[in-house]
């Protein structure tokens, strides 16, 4: 390996393994990490992504919709169907929580500690356009990037925040359906993908972390209704971090219970958690997941899921809007790009600009607040600007005038680079574009998948794709 592993940390992990996969554990670190990218559900399945994808791909076994990808042989981060949300990128094992924590449409699901969005936009995916998300970081400057990948994935159903914990709570009191906790941690899981960790291990080592979760998962758990689900998480091996909370929190609320993981979600490669490493009494710890690079293609991992018992429920929440009153151009334009009337009722205005409130939010005076629904657009000087956000979660078939350009066409790049491109007369005309007023709003498309929006006029399309997005 081109580093060298913390002492402190071999002897512990040697206590915890046997000879055998000790010698195996150590070798795995002899090993490249492997990159990931998991799907967009909201655009596209895998069958068909196997038809389309522009390289080899290769699936994950215990992820339904992620892949691992050769860093060398293609740039995901460069290719027009990154800037088209169809997938995000993300490390194999990292894809784990959100993939295990059962989220179905019209839930409300809270993801606690958010950014950069990984996991939250696998949960919005899962919402299918319905529900509640509330992604919340509690750094303000981390969360910028949040907001910007909960746009491209075309998420209808996003609260953006950035709250202590104890803030949440005065809000949404036994009120989500489902949590995600991927909890601040020592970080030894990534020691392999990120060599730099191991000073901050060194430095805070593992009591630190240990105790923001504790402070983290009795908030989290009070925020849970009778019956939700919880999934706990970390990049650590660390047992302190992983079954000490989980005997900590069990030991103070005990209305919450370990429960296995859906078995649509096994994988052999699993490990299980192990009470033993701490000297719990709580055998139902044994239900976790650990995931280890010497047993599994993926760094280090661990995931737990519970549940809440059956008691007595928060008070119910009616959603709390001020629906600002639409003209009738902006209801013929929302109309023509997917937006049904019950949504233009929870369209809200803030100053000049609109958005879409999601489902299911109650009264949030005096939150703090990164991003307040859907941000569709703004009014300016009696007209309306499409926003950026509002045209990635638009499909094709929703759309009255969308431009498919194919994916090798150049002028895909150039769009993205947020230069003007032309049309010809007949593309016009096989795109429904022929008889469209100067300067009418379009989507440009690649294929079948938007990437923002463009003013046609004659055969030229201004180019209003977000510059700060724009492909560098």
């Amino acid at each position: 390996m081109a580093f060298t592993l913390p002492e402190a940390f071999k002897a512990r992990i040697k206590e915890e393994l046997d000879n055998k996969e000790y010698e195996a554990f150590l070798a795995s670190y002899e090993k490249k990490p492997l990159a990931g990218l998991r799907l967009n559900r909201l655009k596209i399945d895998p069958k068909k992504w196997d038809s389309i994808s522009p390289s080899t791909l290769r699936k994950i076994p215990w992820i339904d919709n992620g892949y691992y990808y050769d860093a060398n042989d293609w740039n995901a981060s460069k290719d027009p169907y990154y800037y088209a949300g169809l997938y995000y990128i993300q490390e194999p094992s990292a894809q784990t929580p959100a993939n295990i924590l059962p989220v179905e449409p019209g839930m409300r699901v809270l993801d606690l500690c958010a950014a950069p969005g990984g996991k939250s936009t696998e949960l919005t995916a899962k919402l299918q356009g319905k529900g509640l998300l509330v992604s919340n970081d509690i750094s303000a400057t981390r969360a910028k990037a949040l907001v910007k990948n909960l746009g491209v994935f075309g998420s209808k159903t996003s609260l953006i925040t950035s709250c202590e914990p104890g803030q949440l709570l005065k809000f949404f009191h036994k009120f989500f359906d489902r949590i995600l906790v991927d909890a601040p941690c020592s970080g030894e899981g990534m020691f392999r993908k990120e060599p730099v960790i191991m000073k901050n291990w060194e430095q805070y080592g593992t009591g630190y972390y240990n105790d923001i979760q504790k402070d983290i998962i009795l908030k989290a758990s009070d925020m849970l209704t009778p019956g939700g689900y919880m999934l706990y998480s970390t990049c650590t091996f660390s047992p302190d971090e992983d079954e000490g909370t989980m005997d900590f929190l069990l030991n103070n609320r005990p209305e919450m219970e370990i429960v296995p993981i859906p078995s649509e979600n096994e994988y052999e490669g699993f490990d299980t958690g192990h009470p033993e490493y701490i000297g719990s009494f709580h055998d139902e710890i044994k239900n976790a997941v650990r995931i280890w690079p010497h047993k599994m293609e993926g760094e280090g991992h661990f995931c737990c899921l519970l549940h809440k018992k059956e008691g007595e429920v928060g008070l119910s929440c009616q959603t709390k809007i001020s629906p600002v009153k639409l003209s009738k151009e902006e209801e013929d334009f929302f109309a023509s790009y997917g937006l049904s009337k019950d949504e233009m009722k929870r369209i809200e205005a803030h100053g000049d600009k609109l958005y879409l409130i999601p489902e299911g939010l109650p009264d949030i005076t005096g939150l703090r607040i990164l991003r307040n629904g859907l941000y569709i657009g703004d009014r300016r000087k009696g007209r309306f600007e499409p926003s950026q956000p509002f045209a990635m979660s638009v499909k094709a078939s929703e759309a009255k005038y969308f431009l498919k350009l194919p994916y090798e066409d150049p002028r895909i790049e150039k769009y993205l680079k947020c230069e003007t491109i032309d049309i010809t007369e007949e593309e016009k005309e096989k795109n429904g574009l022929a008889d469209i007023a100067k300067g009418e709003y379009i989507l440009v498309g690649l294929n079948d998948y938007p990437l923002g929006w463009g003013k046609l006029s004659g055969t030229t399309i201004k180019n209003k794709y977000f510059a700060g997005w724009r492909m560098m």
